[in-house]
């Protein structure tokens, strides 16, 4: 084969020069959406740790029954049929001492209030029998008085309330009764024409000569009068009544009498009233309630349980 030669025109083109791709920008990737996530999931894991410790997301996790945990302590024993029997038998007795002395102490209390019930109309009984003498002694009407007599009184004493009540309409005082002794004096005497002279003769010489003995009173006219006046002055009115009717003149004194038995009768039933005051609820209070201890259950002998072993935790 022929070489041709080459000519100029013929000269092949140059090589294109190799493809070098430009290089990629790299961007700095930023670390803050990493730790963003690790703090939620330890947030999220806590929460988890704290729902589990407490039993919530075991009974989520088994259906709603939560298992029985194991019993870290020890074992606790069950208590026996015959302690619990003890105990309560225990538990009953010791109510019934608190109710009973609590029922001791209610009565105690109920005593001391009907004594003081009592002592405060004692009271109030005496007061109005006092009230009563000083209006019969000052010769006043009784006014209020007399229905507290009748409220008071009346059922246990009705003859002495009716005796004062009458009295106190027609009152008579000591000072009424002295006044009108002192103008029946000369009456009492005796020293109006009483017979004829014969008579007077024997009386003056019967009271020439009188033998009695030294203790007792003298019978002269004179004297009794002067005794009844004494008499009158100590408020002894029935003594004083007594000396009247010794002396001569005793009929002459049938007004004075009647008033002095009238003023007499109303200070008897003055001592009647007073004396239902005093003695009333005399009566003998009841001995205060001693509280009864219950009847001791006897001791049961110390008896030792056997441990029960606590129940295993389900799976």
């Amino acid at each position: 084969m022929s070489e041709e030669p080459l000519t100029q025109a013929e000269t092949p083109p140059p090589s294109p020069a190799p493809f070098t791709p430009a290089p990629v920008p790299t961007h700095r990737r930023s670390n803050t959406g990493l730790w963003l996530a690790v703090i939620l999931i330890a947030f999220i894991g806590g929460i988890g740790a704290t729902l589990w410790g407490t039993g919530a997301l075991q009974n989520w996790w088994n259906g709603g029954s939560a298992a029985p945990l194991a019993a870290t302590g020890p074992a606790v024993p069950a208590a026996s049929p015959a302690m619990t029997g003890t105990v309560t038998q225990a538990n009953v007795s010791a109510l019934d001492a608190k109710v009973a002395t609590l029922s001791a102490r209610l009565d105690n209390l109920s005593t001391q209030a009907m004594l003081a019930g009592d002592k405060a109309g004692k009271a109030e009984a005496m007061l109005i029998a006092f009230a009563a003498r000083r209006a019969l002694d000052n010769g006043a009407p009784l006014g209020y008085l007399e229905t507290e007599l009748r409220a008071r009184f009346g059922e246990a004493q009705p003859k002495a309330v009716a005796t004062i009540i009458t009295a106190a309409d027609e009152p008579v005082t000591l000072i009424d009764l002295q006044g009108a002794f002192d103008e029946l004096t000369p009456a009492l005497m005796g020293r109006r024409d009483e017979g004829d002279w014969w008579t007077a003769t024997k009386r003056e010489l019967a009271n020439l000569v009188i033998i009695r003995k030294a203790t007792s009173p003298s019978p002269l006219p004179e004297k009794a009068l002067q005794r009844a006046r004494s008499l009158l002055a100590a408020a002894r009115v029935e003594a004083a009544i007594a000396e009247v009717e010794g002396l001569p003149g005793r009929a002459n004194a049938d007004s004075w009498l009647q008033m002095a038995r009238r003023y007499n009768e109303a200070r008897r039933a003055l001592d009647v009233i007073e004396s239902a005051a005093i003695l009333a609820g005399r009566a003998t209070p009841p001995p205060p309630v001693v509280p009864t201890q219950p009847a001791v259950a006897p001791s049961q002998p110390s008896m030792t349980p056997e441990a029960t072993p606590a129940p295993a935790a389900a799976p």
